[in-house]
């Protein structure tokens, strides 16, 4: 039976039309394609949710409403946004087997097969009405949407790209309104209005897949035509003063955009890959204020001792942690916290993420010869109260810092660490002298960002015994906890933002005592700075999700990352 039939029968028995206006649908359906079910409803025939009834009845899908569904956000990344737009689907769930899957139109055989192909993963289908499913999509991927962009493609389909891209690599003025041009300020403009810090332009053998990460997760919000690759590319690179000809090597670049009277900064970073150049672009908004330090989440004891290090008069403070983990915003917090007209405080960054009024900021410049070494050396010559060093990379920088530290300075930096106690021995392997570690350094920040609940949506729960054991947190069994809920205020995900989880180590006797003698690791050095008052970032994080604001999950997660 085809699929125009099954439909016929199942309508049929609604009996609220005549088989002359069955006709008149099924001879619509052959000249515009629309689905049968749709057109009857647009006639005013049947209602939607009697239609809905009817393939609910004959065909024992159940249904669902989507509104009132805790979807999982990885499920919804299993399944590309062209193919949930084309087939009006919306992953639920899964597991390693199966896929449950809302669908509009549970006959379409060929969605069903094609999504099953996408993922590996049989399909459980159940049945969502077409608005509801409009309002689901619009909601779940409303950061990956622009309505100008089927506009966009439309006009260049009709421009001739090879001409676009020729004019472009030819640097010829190309007027603002070209249809490439407004394709790269859309996706730019998309992605700060996303919240998102990071843009892949990555492609694929027949397609361009545009990502985009927001609270650390990565998203596919676009897939465009594989012909426009070249095009967008050229036009990256001009605005980012690159070398337009060069696709052999990696290149970086920057530029300034101006989106809504803010200042967005975009680091762009280009790459050659097997299908042609991939570009990932990083988002700054400069004119976002300085996270001030009471609003870097540390707990009353942790702040503390955050408070106690910044205005300690010498000594080496590092905040350690794994990339994009927030470091360098807790940096720029502590320094302006000590920030003032009595102390001179210079900084080597690479790059400057945000200029601090009364702060003297070094760009680091290796081609010119600026480097963390030889502008550390340099700025020990302006008599500096305080230096901020971005990272320490080697061993030169990280002797010139200890150095620093021992001559009466206080010296902030970064190391990539996953645990506080691991700096000390990040340190001690980079080749310093124990002795010396343990005369300079005061402290160590370590920090990872987790997403932070939605406030509007989380559910408590009350931890059970089987789950406590499973997370190894026996002790915590009975303890009320919060679940990521969904709403359109936080896209339906049960996130919105991230919270950091951090542990403060201060360098205390024990722990000198043992970093001098050149003895133990990151377990031994983790139980001395327990012992000496350090909360682990598995029990901040605990602590953290007890308040409702992050889940257990992203807490374990977290911890896991960090070994």
């Amino acid at each position: 039976m085809g699929k125009r039939s099954a439909w016929g029968d199942i309508l049929s028995e609604l009996n609220l039309f005549t088989g002359e206006q069955l006709k008149q649908a099924l001879e619509e359906q052959v000249q515009t394609g629309e689905k049968l079910g749709r057109i009857l409803v647009n006639r005013g025939i049947v209602s939607e949710p009697q239609l809905i009834m009817a393939l609910e009845q004959r065909l024992g899908i159940p249904h669902v409403e989507l509104s009132k569904l805790n979807i999982d956000p990885e499920a919804v990344k299993l399944v590309s946004p062209k193919m949930i737009r084309h087939f009006k689907v919306l992953p639920i769930s899964y597991t390693n087997t199966t896929l449950t899957l809302a669908i509009v139109d549970p006959l379409d055989q060929q969605a069903i097969a094609d999504v099953s192909m996408a993922t590996g993963l049989d399909i459980i289908p159940v049945l969502a009405g077409e608005k509801d499913m409009d309002i689901a999509i619009r909601q779940y991927l409303a950061f990956r949407v622009d309505p100008n962009i089927d506009k966009i493609l439309g006009e260049l389909s009709q421009d001739n790209e090879m001409e676009a891209n020729a004019r472009i690599k030819a640097r010829v003025r190309v007027d603002e309104d070209a249809p490439i041009i407004r394709m790269v300020n859309s996706i730019l403009i998309q992605a700060v209005h996303g919240r998102a810090s990071d843009i892949h332009i990555e492609p694929q053998e027949n397609d361009l897949r545009i990502r985009f990460r927001i609270d650390g997760q990565l998203f596919e919000v676009l897939s465009l035509p594989k012909k426009i690759h070249a095009a967008i590319i050229s036009r990256l690179k001009i605005m980012s003063n690159l070398d337009i000809a060069e696709k052999r090597v990696s290149q970086d670049g920057r530029f300034k955009m101006d989106v809504d009277g803010h200042e967005i900064d975009f680091r762009v970073s280009t790459l050659p890959i097997s299908h042609g150049e991939k570009v990932v672009l990083r988002v700054l908004d400069r004119s976002t204020n300085l996270t001030r330090i009471h609003q870097l989440g540390f707990t009353p004891k942790n702040m503390e001792r955050v408070l106690s290090l910044a205005q300690h008069p010498y000594g080496m403070v590092l905040v350690s942690g794994p990339t994009n983990s927030g470091k360098t915003t807790t940096l720029y917090a502590m320094l302006n916290e000590i920030n003032s007209v009595e102390k001179n405080i210079i900084t080597l960054e690479d790059p400057i993420e945000y200029s601090i009024t009364g702060i003297n900021q070094v760009q680091i410049n290796p081609k010119a010869g600026l480097t963390f070494a030889s502008g550390l050396r340099s700025i020990l010559r302006q008599d500096p109260d305080t230096i901020m060093v971005g990272e320490i990379r080697d061993l030169e920088t990280a002797n010139l810092s200890v150095q620093a530290a021992l001559t009466g300075h206080l010296l902030l930096s970064t190391l990539h660490t996953n645990s506080a106690a691991g700096s000390i021995v990040r340190l001690r392997d980079i080749g310093i002298e124990g002795f010396l570690l343990a005369s300079s350094l005061v402290g160590v920040i370590s920090q990872r960002l987790v997403r932070q609940l939605c406030s509007n949506c989380c559910q408590e729960f009350i931890l059970d015994q089987d789950t406590a054991q499973r997370l190894n947190i026996i002790e915590e069994t009975g303890q009320k906890f919060y679940l990521p809920g969904g709403c359109p205020m936080c896209r339906q995900l049960g996130y919105r933002g991230r919270i950091a989880l951090q542990e403060v180590l201060i360098i205390g006797r024990r722990l000198r005592e043992q970093i001098s003698r050149g003895q133990g690791a990151d377990d031994a050095f983790e139980k001395a700075a327990i012992a000496e008052g350090m909360l682990s970032i598995k029990a901040d994080g605990i602590e953290k999700a007890k308040e409702g604001f992050t889940s257990l999950e992203e807490v374990m997660k977290a911890v896991l990352m960090g070994g």
